[in-house]
């Protein structure tokens, strides 16, 4: 996994949005932020400059200081709600979605557009924090990805 800059972001590599609004996530990714397959993740809107979105699983989200959505979203906490719906808090736009066997989810094409993301694009994986992994759409990050050939 490169780092894109000195003291800056590692990337795990592009993942290309299908027609269906499907997106793979790599083995590395799946290991190092203990994605288990198949489960149920929960999809948040990424930061307003990189866009996208991250994943995380409602153990990493319990154990963190953003446990507190999990208290005033309890639909989501306990997935009570509609695959793919979402729900707002503040700026942010959460959701659920079922991390398949085959090392992929699939997020309704009308969701992923509250997320800025189009069938057809390109998602840059990135580490984020110990929490979520981060699957951005635009920005500097992106601008520097480019430049590298072994992604």
């Amino acid at each position: 996994m490169p780092q894109l800059v000195k003291g800056g972001k590692y990337a795990y590599g592009w993942s290309k949005v299908d027609q269906n609004g499907a997106v793979v996530v790599p083995d590395e990714a799946l290991k190092e932020y203990n994605l288990k397959t198949p489960s149920k993740i929960i999809l948040m809107t990424a930061s307003k400059r990189s866009g996208g979105f991250e994943i995380t699983t409602l153990s990493l989200l319990r154990n963190s200081k953003l446990a507190v959505i999990l208290d005033k979203m309890p639909r989501l906490a306990e997935f009570q709600m509609t695959e793919g719906q979402t729900l707002k808090m503040g700026t942010k736009t959460y959701c659920w979605v079922k991390l398949n066997s085959n090392k992929n989810f699939t997020v309704p094409l009308e969701t992923l557009k509250k997320y800025g993301v189009n069938a057809g694009d390109s998602l840059l994986l990135v580490r984020g924090s110990c929490l979520a992994l981060a699957f951005i759409v635009k920005g500097p990050i992106i601008e520097e990805a480019k430049k590298h050939a072994n992604l």
